[in-house]
């Protein structure tokens, strides 16, 4: 909205020109969405903490210095974060750009299943909440509606086509399959952040680290020279995209702080969800589904933990790991919670570079 607003003043004032840069906005947004959840957090989690209602449950399956050190935070710190970034969003961005439209979309419609499930937890008093199985068909169906609209949004030659790092000309076209294939990148995203947000910060700063990489990585896209010069597939539009996953950033930085240990607020499910499935659908729209998976590496230890738990016990009756998702299994060892956390981050950190390294090592 501000957006158009300094665009037309800019006319009579030529120092509001800057307004139309697209790094200039991404910038206000990240501010923006920073100060919102600063400003609202301290009295939303009064709210929370003085209704005695919206304590997080947690697994009884669980270390016990885990359950006594989490018992009664509130959940639902994903509102805040979505309000936060939604908000900057419609601030900053042009709301007729159909990939902002797409981006929000899809944090919303996964904020939504997470609110869900958030909700039956509290209400059921257990870790339990939707379903699984209707957990993932309400994801796939979603998904399916975000892989759609990002398929009409493309540009027809490069609409169904995989890129892989390292390569300038090594291309696939999946055709048909390129929408399952995209359902399953935005589903396991979602889940995959879903499963690490266990400890305080843990996912965080990770979804942090990966935003910011698409920052750029959208900025570069979207900019004709810039993806000539590194040989990179160029989607007219996309670095609008920018300011949306700037306003990430910045509420993600702002939930930081009231979620930094011992955290006052867990993001649960309305947040992790919604998150995930945001970053799988710039993956597909930015055409960098490989660098997702790179740069997310640390989501997808987690999420790889799980299936091998469950499939390891299912066939052999054995479980490979004390417990998943893995840091569970470092708790059980006895590695403090801080430990953990940090050193994932650190494995968070190379796993960027390493994604940003795929930009020019063609």
């Amino acid at each position: 909205m501000l957006n158009y607003l300094f665009s037309y003043l800019s006319a009579d004032y030529s120092f509001l020109n800057v307004f139309k840069y697209i790094t200039f906005r991404t910038g206000m947004s990240v501010f923006t969405s920073l100060l919102f959840v600063l400003f609202f957090g301290g009295p939303f989690i009064k709210y929370l903490k003085y209704s005695k209602y919206f304590d997080q449950p947690i697994r009884n399956d669980g270390p016990l210095s885990h359950i006594i050190k989490k018992a009664g935070t509130p959940t639902f710190g994903g509102i805040l974060i979505i309000f936060s970034a939604v908000a900057s969003s419609l601030l900053w961005a042009d709301i007729e750009n159909t990939y902002v439209l797409i981006s929000l979309f899809s944090i919303l419609s996964f904020a939504l299943i997470g609110f869900l499930d958030d909700y039956l937890k509290i209400k059921k008093g257990n870790s339990s909440g939707i379903k699984a199985k209707y957990k993932i068909i309400l994801q796939i169906l979603f998904a399916l509606m975000i892989v759609y609209l990002i398929n009409i949004s493309t540009a027809e030659n490069i609409r169904n086509v995989l890129n892989l790092p390292f390569y300038k000309n090594l291309v696939f076209d999946l055709g048909v399959f390129y929408i399952f294939f995209g359902i399953l990148v935005i589903v396991g995203s979602s889940n995959a952040v879903n499963l690490t947000d266990g400890l305080d910060g843990l996912a965080t700063v990770p979804v942090i680290l990966v935003t910011l990489t698409f920052v750029l990585i959208t900025y570069l896209v979207g900019n004709v020279i810039f993806s000539d010069y590194l040989k990179l597939v160029y989607i007219k539009n996309t670095g609008e995209v920018c300011i949306v996953l700037g306003s990430i950033v910045g509420s993600c930085l702002g939930f930081l702080w009231f979620n930094a240990p011992p955290a006052k607020i867990f993001m649960g499910d309305t947040g992790s969800l919604a998150l995930g499935g945001f970053l799988g659908t710039i993956g597909l729209i930015t055409k960098h589904e490989a660098a997702l998976f790179i740069a997310g590496g640390l989501f997808v230890l987690e999420a790889s933990s799980v299936i091998i738990q469950v499939i390891s016990f299912k066939l052999f009756g054995k479980r490979v790991f004390r417990m998943a998702p893995l840091h569970h299994h470092y708790e059980k060892k006895g590695w403090e919670e801080s430990t953990i956390v940090i050193r994932f981050w650190i494995i968070s950190v190379i796993l960027v570079l390493i994604a940003l390294s795929t930009l020019k090592l063609r």
